[in-house]
């Protein structure tokens, strides 16, 4: 932003100056142009050319379709490269071995492109011989040829994929070609070569580890058996089981069978016992009717009562034939029950012995409980021992699996490289350097800009193509720029040397245009004689709204009494439509008294001093739309210490309101030239009852000062019908 404490008139560069000063010399740009592009094209043609060619290597695993064994193997999958592992395989193709061992097998130490001592430059023994180059001739042969080789090379990864190209550039488009192909070849069989030693280790690293594991798990295994052996976990051919766990089996299983045959002969027993007891029929025992005597006795019993029966039809009761066939049947009643008694005894037994049968298993049963407690015990070390030869069994099955594939990799065709090539490089045809076209038309085209460049800065500093800030294009003729000087104003004569009337146009001073070269003589003030007698505040309002003044100052000689009238100006604005801003910069603060409800508000001393933001300065007037920034209560002493701030606060103002009416009260001309640019503002010079003389004053220093326009507010009233100001030269 232009500075307001300064002298000096602000200045924007001309831009349609500097493209004139270009085309008044677009000969010599054009010449420039050409000599330059011509230059160029000599120069590209004289250059050697250079010639590039390029392979490409795709990295991806690989592996053997069958081994040395002639076993079918199962193929891996490709696993994919990281960009780590990919950024790896470049750095291994740009390894000094490698390339050391391409030089090696293409002889390239003996052509004289690898070595710089062959043709040294006369630059370069200078620069030598002064120290700032280090000599050649220090290092050896394949040192040098390693350097020139590295600058010949690049190798990098083609984005988003893993493949990897190697570019060599050559003055032999043979050599250019031959170079990246043999790098891929010894690129492939270093990676080949790495596998097979790598497999060779293993296979030697574990043969020695082999046949230790060997040993012991031999051994593992024997401690095993001893163990299982003195602490009688013999196995009993059951997955898991031991003799003494499948003895505690079996008794369990015969202790319950045990204890279910007596309590089934007791119940059996019971069941006898009962029918005897109550007189019932033992027939319908199982037991009982099972027997062979009972069911021999039942027949005899059977036939006897037959015989009784047919008897009875024709003999008496008391026939002897009869009670003796009676006397039988009581007899064989009587051996049922005997039998039946009989029965009940072998039952007895039959639960007795079951009842011994079962203590005898429980006392068994006892003694295989606390040997098998041992048996636990004796199993935790026993498995310990089982882990350990597991463990061990384990790792060499591992060893034995791994050393099996690692000699079968170890054949020459065994182990491809995990690369593969996808692109070799072809003898170019075209030299990749220079390329004379695009050389010449960019050589062209910088000398141009840089042409223009070189006027346009001899413009700037030779002041030709800055203008002064504000000035119109019209003010400038065939490229020199005008100057505008104070407004002259001439004394009036007697004649019209009267005082001011109350109701007359104000008065509007602007400064004539005159050429720079022309000397204005001073001359004598004149006040022009106004056509309309009217110098009323309403009649300054209407000339604001009329052409749009963005920014005015208001200069009160007469004190408070023209402050007033100022803010009864920005109120007739503001009645207008307009928006309109009052900066009281009074000592009394007549302004912020008039409009706002108290006194104590921060304002724009406030706002100099950095104490408030922008708009808690910025308030309402009680009567009007208008806005009034008020004096504050800020050390005027030190606001003033910022008075360079109060330009960009303008700038703001008018950026956001119709017109900025700054109040300076009795103000002198040097005091508002160090606050605001002249040519971008108004003067108005708020004069009620203020003599001709001290006006003319006035208007004499803000002319000499070099403001534009300066407008004359004496009267109160309103204007009349028809009448407007009037400007004045």
């Amino acid at each position: 932003m232009p500075g307001v404490n300064d002298g000096h008139q602000d200045v924007d560069i001309d831009l349609a100056g500097l493209f004139r000063a270009i085309w008044r010399r677009r000969g010599r740009v054009l010449l420039a142009t050409v000599a330059f592009g011509g230059l160029a094209f000599v120069g590209a043609n004289l250059m050697s050319p250079d010639y590039q060619g390029e392979a490409r290597v795709l990295i991806e695993s690989r592996q053997a379709e069958f081994s040395g064994t002639n076993q079918v193997q199962t193929q891996s999958a490709d696993s994919p490269f990281d960009e780590s592992g990919i950024a790896s395989q470049v750095q291994v193709l740009r390894s000094a071995d490698l390339i050391k061992q391409v030089a090696r097998e293409m002889k390239l130490y003996e052509l004289p492109e690898f070595d710089p001592t062959t043709n040294p430059s006369a630059i370069s023994d200078i620069l030598v011989m002064l120290g700032i180059k280090k000599n050649p001739l220090d290092l050896p042969p394949e040192e040098r040829v390693l350097k020139e080789f590295e600058k010949k090379l690049q190798v990098y990864q083609v984005e988003k994929s893993r493949v990897i190209a190697m570019q060599f550039t050559s003055e032999d488009p043979k050599l250019a070609a031959a170079i990246p192909n043999a790098m891929a070849k010894v690129f492939l069989s270093l990676q080949s070569g790495a596998k097979l030693d790598s497999n060779s280790e293993a296979s030697r690293w574990l043969e020695p580890e082999i046949a230790n594991l060997r040993e012991k798990v031999r051994d593992a295994e024997a401690k095993v058996a001893d163990y299982r052996a003195s602490s009688d976990l013999l196995l009993t051919g059951e997955t898991g089981g031991t003799f003494a766990t499948k003895q505690l089996n079996d008794i369990s299983t015969e202790l319950a069978r045990v204890r279910g045959e007596r309590a089934n002969a007791e119940a059996r027993a019971e069941n006898v016992r009962t029918a005897l007891a109550s007189g019932r029929a033992v027939d319908t025992l199982n037991d009982v009717v099972a027997s062979p005597m009972i069911q021999r006795l039942k027949e005899t019993e059977s036939n006897i009562q037959g015989q009784i029966a047919d008897l009875s039809t024709t003999l008496l009761d008391g026939h002897p034939r009869l009670k003796g066939l009676k006397s039988q049947l009581q007899g064989i009643r009587t051996q049922i029950l005997g039998e039946t008694k009989k029965i009940l005894g072998s039952l007895e037994n039959e639960a007795t012995v079951s009842q011994l049968r079962e203590r005898q298993l429980v006392a068994q049963l006892n003694t295989l409980k606390a040997r098998s407690a041992k048996a636990g015990e004796d199993e935790v070390g026993l498995r310990a021992l089982e882990r350990e030869a597991t463990a061990q069994r384990q790792l060499l099955e591992t060893y034995l699996a791994r050393y099996r594939e690692a000699t079968s990799r170890s054949g020459e065709n065994a182990a491809p490289a995990d690369a593969r090539v996808i692109s070799q490089a072809v003898e170019p045809t075209e030299a990749s350097f220079p390329k004379v076209l695009p050389i010449t038309i960019v050589a062209a085209f910088a000398s141009f800009l840089v042409s223009c460049v070189v006027i346009m800065l001899s413009e700037l500093f030779s002041g030709r193509a800055l203008r002064p800030a504000g000035r119109r294009d019209e003010e400038f003729f065939d490229g020199v720029p005008l100057e505008i000087q104070p407004a002259v104003i001439q004394p009036m004569p007697e004649a019209v040397a009267r005082p001011v009337p109350a109701q007359a146009a104000p008065i509007i001073a602007r400064e004539p245009v005159m050429a720079a070269a022309v000397e204005p003589e001073p001359a004598e003030p004149e006040f022009a004689e106004p056509e309309e007698d009217d110098f009323s505040i309403a009649s300054v309002a209407g000339h604001l709204a009329t052409d749009d003044v963005r920014v005015a100052i208001s200069v009160s000689p007469a004190g408070d009494d023209g402050s007033a009238n100022a803010v009864t100006l920005a109120r007739l604005v503001a009645e207008d439509g307009r928006k309109i801003v009052l900066i009281d910069l009074t000592g009394s603060a007549c302004p912020t008294q008039l409009m706002t409800q108290t006194a104590d508000l921060a304002g724009i001393t406030n706002l100099l001093v950095g104490e408030v933001p922008f708009t808690e300065t910025i308030h309402a007037d009680r009567l009007s739309d208008a806005h009034i920034i008020p004096q504050g209560d800020a050390d005027p002493v030190v606001a003033m210490r910022g008075i360079e701030r109060l330009q960009m606060i303008i700038d703001a103002l008018a950026n956001a309101y119709d017109t900025v009416l700054i109040e300076c009260g009795p103000a002198d001309v040097n005091a508002i030239s160090r606050v605001t640019r002249a040519l971008d503002t108004q003067i108005i010079i708020s004069a009620p009852d203020v003599g001709n003389e001290e006006i003319i004053d006035l208007i004499t220093g803000f002319g000499e000062a070099g403001f534009g326009e300066i407008v004359l507010m004496t009267g109160t009233g309103y204007p009349q019908s028809g009448t407007s100001g009037r400007k004045a030269a």
